[in-house]
């Protein structure tokens, strides 16, 4: 018997994208995942601008834990306790900025470090989830950090429903 299958689809763009990169962004994703993976039943693929996941479970709304992957910046920084510990104040903050009043769900900011460099960070959840699953999913990730990227001068958690990054370099778009 022929069931009636259904997909399930989620784009997100990074918040600070310009329309026209996210909507070329968003198209190349679905050609790439069923190239790479032509039979699966769900899929997802993170690019730096977007993501894309797909599935024939409905899966909108839900925290997703089982996507997840960690990048860090191969460079150790001078002063591991001062760094980790600014890093965690600075993503925490962001995170709020980020599951509170705000409809984009998407936060970025800075903060000045001792020896005259910038941290920069930047956190985001999909737009499927509430405002306490957003808070959520970002507090679990950023509770990551000593898994990861503890003394690293750049890092990132990124899961099928929140991400966060950091670097002592601008990389977000005016």
């Amino acid at each position: 018997q022929h069931q009636n299958q259904k997909a399930y689809g989620l784009a997100l763009c990074r918040g600070d994208v310009l329309a026209a990169e996210c909507k070329t962004c968003v198209s190349e994703a679905p050609k790439e995942i069923l190239s790479r993976c032509p039979y699966n039943k769900g899929g997802i693929i993170w690019y730096d601008y977007c993501m894309f996941r797909y599935l024939d479970t409905d899966f909108l709304g839900k925290i997703d834990n089982t996507n997840k992957f960690y990048m860090w910046n191969l460079k150790n920084v001078s002063d591991p306790a001062t760094f980790n510990y600014k890093t965690r104040e600075l993503l925490s903050q962001l995170a709020q900025k980020t599951y509170v009043m705000n409809n984009k769900l998407y936060a970025t900011g800075e903060v000045k470090l001792e020896n005259s460099e910038t941290l920069y960070g930047l956190t985001q959840c999909t737009r499927d989830l509430s405002s306490s699953d957003c808070k959520k999913c970002l507090d679990d990730a950023i509770n990551e950090l000593p898994n990861c990227c503890d003394d690293k001068e750049g890092g990132r958690v990124v899961s099928g429903s929140c991400n966060f990054r950091y670097e002592i370099y601008f990389f977000v778009k005016e």
